[in-house]
């Protein structure tokens, strides 16, 4: 068997042999900069085209001492509303010169650690992270580096690192009155773990002691057939209950199609309403009610934030955003007619 042939890439010497010039001048045409004619600039970017010469972005972090790399840490790529995140945040960046760089934490503190030391290792300029809460070790990593980090998906207008994203108490108090409002007193809510998950355990606190309904509080894996055992044994525990308030709406769609499996009638027999509002929610029959959050908007502003804060120091503020109801079918009022 002969030998495989390696394609040699073309280098800043050949340019600069091809135009009859020095490595230097090559630079600065590449590069942009002044104290260069027209003619030789021409003569340089000539010869580049016919040598099909692209400079490395290691070679142009080298000379200029940037990567324009920024990284997002996220606890799982595998539900969609991090999935709108990401999108929104890598379209606002590279409008603004930046890559993105994604990891996964799996909601684990030292992974999360871990995660950020390998992406601060391959240059990134600044961090993304989701929530407020991190082990001690992340944060001597991020002084030691010196590093800029925005917070996503939570507002808290005192905290150190600057928060883009909402106040999770108030999105879980605005799914509670709207259950509430339509009569529901026995309410059962379905949450994700709130170790370790400070955007839980904050909508969590936001409706323990609120109002007057009797809420029946689950904590499961945030999965449909999780979800689903979960209402099934809360309703053969609980048969009063007539909603079901879910903290993700991957929660109440598995919820929704468990009942309806059992013969439950939603929302004739039970209302359910979920936080996050998926592409999917309005789809389900019957579509599903849901807590709006802006995603998108929020990936885009973190993006500017951090952008702006790497290329002109100066840090950001806080940036709050806010849900809104999408009122579908799932929910109705206590004591109308059944659907």
């Amino acid at each position: 068997m002969g030998s495989r042939q390696h394609k040699t890439r073309s280098n800043m010497r050949d340019v600069a042999d091809k135009a009859g010039v020095s490595v230097a001048t090559v630079s600065r045409v590449l590069n942009g900069t002044d104290g260069v004619t027209e003619a030789t600039r021409q003569r340089v970017e000539k010869a580049a085209e016919d040598l099909s010469f692209v400079p490395s972005p290691a070679a142009r972090a080298i000379n200029s001492g940037r990567t324009h790399m920024v990284g997002a840490l996220v606890p799982t790529l595998d539900h969609a509303i991090f999935s709108r995140y990401i999108d929104a945040l890598e379209l606002e960046l590279v409008n603004r010169g930046f890559s993105l760089v994604v990891a996964t934490t799996g909601g684990d503190l030292s992974r999360e650690t871990a995660r950020a030391e390998n992406l601060l290792d391959l240059g990134v300029e600044g961090l993304f992270v989701s929530g407020i809460t991190h082990s001690p070790d992340f944060d001597a990593l991020i002084k030691r580096r010196d590093v800029p980090v925005v917070a996503t998906s939570y507002f808290q207008d005192d905290n150190s690192l600057p928060t883009v994203g909402y106040d999770n108490a108030k999105v879980a108090r605005m799914a509670l009155t709207h259950l509430r409002d339509l009569g529901h007193n026995n309410i059962a809510v379905v949450s994700g773990f709130s170790e370790n998950n400070d955007r839980t355990a904050a909508r969590l606190e936001g409706i323990r002691n609120h109002g007057q309904a009797n809420l029946i509080f689950l904590q499961t894996d945030i999965a449909h057939e999780a979800a689903g055992d979960s209402a099934i044994a809360l309703l053969n525990d609980h048969p009063a209950l007539t909603a079901f308030l879910c903290l993700s709406d991957i929660l109440a769609q598995g919820v929704l199609f468990r009942l309806q499996s059992r013969g439950v009638q939603v929302p004739g027999d039970i209302s359910i309403i979920g936080i996050d509002d998926l592409p999917g929610s309005a789809s389900t029959a019957p579509p599903l009610t849901s807590v709006r959050l802006p995603v998108a908007q929020m990936g885009r502003h973190a993006a500017a934030a951090l952008a702006g804060w790497i290329e002109d120091d100066v840090k950001p503020g806080h940036h709050e955003l806010f849900g809104t109801i999408s009122l579908r079918q799932s929910t109705r009022r206590v004591g109308s007619d059944r659907q």
